[in-house]
């Protein structure tokens, strides 16, 4: 395996870098550069050429310091590992947000019943933190002040919202939004559209 590689198996190297603490993302089956790095520092631990490719040495001694991932660990919900929960977010339903995982959990009575990716504003427009109530959705909404979809939205504070953003979907963190917490996964955003109500806590936090 090397760069540009896609497949369950570089799903699996990168489930077992992780074990080992050279792998700081979820796995998600391509190997970029962040793999490209990650074997490398692997490889120089053991003593091995650092060329950041998968050989057979390396994957064998990979595999020996390593146990089997369970099917969570190779497909988790979300690009990077869901924070600590905020205390905040313990009690009642709560879209539970944080900035430094750059997550969403929906949590109800403090257990996580689903999670995914999310983006926020820029330095200019920066998401608000703290905590807040939704206080009306919107499945079809359109920005009035930027003229953009948002579909899915939940509004918390303003003008600012959780919704689903094809800019997120297709430019992943290259961007950013206005303020509002964009979400990459429309079927997920579309699930919990229909799970929240009106009065449900937001949470963010770093």
């Amino acid at each position: 395996m090397a760069n540009g590689s896609e497949s369950d198996r570089v799903r699996e190297l990168q489930a077992r870098l992780q074990q080992t603490g050279h792998f700081s993302l979820n796995p998600t089956g391509y190997y970029g550069s962040i793999t490209v790095t990650a074997v490398s520092s692997f490889q120089a631990d053991r003593g091995l050429p650092a060329t950041g490719a998968t050989d057979t040495v390396t994957w064998q001694r990979l595999v020996g310091v390593t146990r089997k991932p369970t099917r969570d660990e190779l497909r988790p919900p979300t690009t990077r590992p869901v924070a600590k929960p905020d205390p905040q977010c313990m009690e009642g339903r709560v879209m539970c947000i944080s900035k430094s995982s750059r997550t969403l959990t929906w949590m109800i009575d403090g257990k996580v019943t689903s999670a995914m990716d999310v983006r926020f504003g820029s330095q200019y427009t920066p998401t608000r933190e703290g905590t807040f109530l939704v206080g009306w959705k919107s499945r079809d909404h359109v920005s009035t002040l930027y003229d953009t979809p948002m579909p899915y939205a939940m509004f918390f504070s303003g003008g600012q919202a959780v919704h689903f953003s094809a800019d997120f979907a297709a430019r992943g963190y290259e961007g950013a939004s206005h303020g509002c917490v964009n979400v990459r996964d429309e079927k997920k955003i579309a699930s919990l559209f229909a799970q929240v109500r009106t009065g449900d806590k937001v949470v963010i936090y770093w």
